[in-house]
């Protein structure tokens, strides 16, 4: 490996690991093809290892050292270990499960029916791959929760900041074409006959629930929680805190098998049975009719947006302000509606943006606004503004132009280095064994334990 892909690849390991999802590590007709390392009780596949090293390819490294992807591969299972054993991280066993069958039954969703899909996953049965998603989910919580106790007192000085980038400065990447934008985004209001006629539909479901069909089929058929339905509506082992208020309100006011009334919650209309209530944690079942607006309420929604956008644009209030009194997107409005990078920051990859949102950006100049559009945000509609706030073009990255960039990066190595120590400090407590394929890396921890040579 490079100089160059070395340091960016150190930079980003840790935080491609815990980012990985359950797609990008289970895809049709992948087969597990063998035990890779053990630490502890926790197992390394050499899929994993080639899942990795695949996931680096497609973002663009050119050269991939096996022995490096299963060695951070190794620091992470080995971070999982120790988690597990910490007393001041939470056991979420039982919520990780569930979620887990949540995970599945939305899969099973896009399938015709399980067999085709545990076909197409290469399981054998539900049981085997659920298991397998829920190890995916444990290795992350776990990882991301014992990697975040040992940083979380990481900083890094001015100084440190301006030493690393002499340091590496002639092998930090370029920085590609870049925007800032800040959005006002909206939920298109129901008019209170759509409102009247969802709750009508669910009063007339609990009426049949009443009149002796069961709460689990009624779910089944009419539900649209895709994480759910297909359950029976149920969600087990709910600990408070976990779902929105006005569901978790409504869930904890009733007593066992009693059906709520419908509730208006940010996703649509319920109505909840709860099953079993014992101390903070709680089983239910709910069926969820989505308050999914028609054209005529988008409509509506856009010509406020317009002429919210006219008021900004005549001076009357700034788009700051605007964002705060207006938006619904909890993520930007309380900060000046910016919408945040893939780093954190206020820029964004100019070929990173949506299809949806660089059509309408389409001959803006830096200070414009976009006219109101129709969009989406998780898997709801929306109604949106988007001001270019700033347009910067390709460089290479300088302490003048970049310096949180760098600061971040460099925070980024001295977490790494936290965390390479914390781990060589475990190594000779730790069972370790390696497969013999991997007998001629260089690894830079000693993880095959040999006799340091005097």
């Amino acid at each position: 490996m490079t100089n160059k892909l070395k340091i960016t690849f150190l930079l980003g390991i840790f935080m491609m690991i815990f980012s990985s999802n359950m797609n990008a590590q289970l895809k049709p007709g992948e087969l597990v093809d063998g035990i890779a390392a053990v630490i502890g009780d926790e197992i390394v596949l050499e899929s994993d290892v080639n899942e990795q090293m695949n996931y680096a390819k497609q973002q663009g490294a050119s050269e991939t050292d096996k022995c490096e992807f299963l060695e951070n591969l190794i620091s992470n299972k080995l971070l999982v270990y120790e988690a597990k054993k910490d007393t001041l991280i939470e056991n979420r066993s039982a919520a990780i499960k569930e979620q887990a069958n949540a995970k599945y039954r939305q899969l099973l969703s896009q399938f015709p029916d399980e067999k085709t899909m545990l076909t197409a996953y290469k399981f054998r049965n539900g049981f085997e791959m659920k298991n397998a998603i829920e190890k995916i989910d444990i290795d992350q919580y776990y990882g991301q929760a014992k990697y975040q106790r040992i940083t979380e007192k990481a900083d890094v000085t001015p100084n440190e900041v301006t030493d690393f980038y002499n340091l590496y400065k002639m092998q930090l990447p370029q920085v590609k074409d870049e925007i800032s934008l800040a959005q006002i985004m909206m939920y298109p209001k129901l008019t209170e006959a759509h409102k009247e006629d969802i709750i009508k539909r669910l009063k007339k479901i609990k009426q049949d629930i009443a009149g002796g069909e069961t709460f689990e089929s009624q779910a089944r058929i009419y539900s649209e929680d895709e994480g759910s339905a297909a359950n029976g509506g149920l969600y087990k082992n709910i600990y408070k805190g976990q779902m929105v208020k006005p569901f978790e309100a409504a869930a904890l006011n009733l007593q066992e098998n009693e059906i709520s009334d419908p509730i208006e919650s940010e996703f649509g209309y319920h109505i909840i049975q709860l099953i079993k209530k014992s101390g903070k944690v709680y089983d239910a079942r709910h069926i969820l009719l989505k308050a999914t607006p028609t054209d005529d309420e988008i409509k509506t929604a856009k010509v406020k947006l317009d002429s919210i956008k006219g008021l900004i644009v005549a001076g009357k209030i700034t788009f700051k302000d605007a964002a705060f009194k207006f938006s619904d997107d909890k993520k930007t409005k309380f900060n000046a509606g910016i919408i945040a990078g893939a780093d954190g920051s206020d820029k964004i990859e100019r070929e990173s943006i949506p299809g949806s949102i660089s059509y309408e950006l389409a001959g803006l100049n830096k200070g414009d606004i976009t006219a109101a559009f129709e969009d989406e945000d998780n898997k709801r509609k929306v109604v949106k503004i988007i001001k270019q706030e700033d347009v910067i073009p390709a460089h290479q990255i300088t302490m003048e132009t970049d310096y949180n960039r760098i600061k971040q990066m460099a925070l980024n190595k001295k977490r790494n280095e936290m965390i390479e120590k914390f781990v060589n400090s475990k190594l000779p407590t730790t069972f370790i064994s390696i497969d013999g394929r991997y007998d001629n890396c260089n690894f830079k921890a000693n993880w095959k334990k040999e006799s340091i040579k005097k």
